[in-house]
């Protein structure tokens, strides 16, 4: 059952410019309201605070527009809580620099909520070559569809903060973003996932492409995907890794020798001095890893500081990890995988081995598909207040 309340806030106020008759500022109050259950019916939510209960399920044919300047916020007292788009529905939330939509968590702590979660009917490539799967966020539903150009809304200049939920490990765990089959369609631009505890962004399958996207402080990968997604129009994809992280971007493709690649321009990953991988089980401790038949085109990056851990084992970081004989094979040496105008500094090791059979070299990269250029600057990003928490710059170590 939809619940929807409002209020009238008189504690925060937004500047809309001056009237016609003594040029007095005009003063917008925000509205407060809560939103909770089954979204069955388009609406657009004006400029305001908004209580988050539940897990919010955006219906089929439905459209929810949230105003430029709005914060979203979930408790994690109340339970799971997430916002859903399912496939057919539509989020339109369009920020500016300086007005973001901000999803936030009551409590500022990693993993409390589920996140922003899209699903379309684009194409995936899934286990055995599968065209559908079933999604691990505990909502069991099938994505993967064959409408490349699904469209589930525009995302511009949105923060999603604290989430990264997990509550079964591949059953049930929740990142910032997570894109199950999401089309080209859609529109993903100046989006920030900041200090969940999971992963900041991961698109599983689908054609969706992001542009100027930050992960920060993410306490899994910085960026993952699965099931042969295949964005084509990516770039400016910056991750800063603190405190806890593993990658900083996990490329697989589900055992798949697919004929196509995802493309990404414009990247930088940075891990801070200190940062420690989130277990001893699986170390992870490097900057992109490929495995299972990942691959990809990617250009201009600039990686920074993923170094050797010592304790409580010594085990190497480095920039680039080729986790299995199968993936060095057939997507490295078959001249899938592509890193040009790379940039490596306070990195001891450029290519990792992850397991037995093979070393990975400049020379296992055939033509031009491995180059370096110490003048690569990586990603570019405009500063204001979508990448601004708590009067810090996210930007500043870019």
């Amino acid at each position: 059952m939809k619940k929807v309340l409002f209020a009238i806030a008189i504690s925060a106020s937004i500047f809309t410019g001056c009237s016609s008759d003594d040029d007095a500022p005009v003063i917008k109050e925000p509205v407060v309201g809560e939103i909770s259950g089954n979204l069955t019916t388009s609406k657009t939510f004006a400029y305001g605070n908004y209580t988050l209960k539940g897990m919010v399920k955006i219906q089929s044919g439905v459209t929810i527009t949230f105003e430029k300047g709005s914060t979203i916020t979930a408790d994690k007292t109340n339970g799971e809580t997430g916002l859903v788009v399912l496939n057919g529905g539509k989020l339109i939330a369009e920020g500016t620099v300086n007005e973001p939509i901000v999803f936030t968590e009551k409590s500022k702590v990693a993993g409390s909520w589920a996140g922003i979660i899209m699903y379309g009917d684009a194409p995936i490539v899934g286990l055995s070559s599968a065209t559908s799967a079933t999604s691990e966020d505990g909502l069991s539903l099938s994505y993967g569809g064959t409408n490349a150009a699904h469209n589930g809304g525009s995302l511009k200049y949105v923060r999603v903060e604290y989430a990264g939920q997990v509550i079964t490990s591949q059953t049930k765990e929740h990142n910032g973003f997570s894109f199950y089959s999401v089309g080209s369609g859609t529109v993903l631009e100046n989006l920030v996932s900041y200090k969940g505890n999971d992963d900041g962004f991961e698109f599983y399958g689908g054609t969706v492409s992001g542009k100027n996207l930050i992960s920060y402080g993410n306490g899994d990968d910085a960026f993952d995907w699965q099931d042969g997604w295949k964005g084509q129009d990516n770039t400016n994809w910056f991750a800063y890794q603190t405190g806890v992280a593993n990658y900083g971007m996990e490329v697989e493709a589900k055992s798949v020798n697919n004929a196509f690649w995802p493309k990404v321009t414009n990247i930088t990953l940075k891990r801070a001095a200190g940062t420690t991988t989130e277990g001893q089980g699986e170390i992870q401790l490097d900057a992109i890893q490929f495995k299972k038949e990942g691959n990809g085109d990617y250009s201009n990056i600039v990686i920074d500081g993923y170094v050797n851990q010592t304790t409580p084992t010594a085990f190497n970081g480095g920039a680039v990890q080729i986790l299995d004989l199968t993936t060095y094979t057939n997507q490295v040496v078959g001249g899938k995988i592509k890193l040009t105008n790379v940039k490596v500094t306070n990195t001891p090791n450029i290519f990792v081995t992850g397991g037995a059979g093979f070393t990975v070299s400049a020379a296992s990269f055939p033509g031009t598909n491995w180059g370096v250029n110490t003048t690569a600057t990586g990603a570019s990003l405009a500063a204001g207040k979508w990448a601004t928490v708590d009067g810090v710059n996210l930007l500043a170590n870019l």
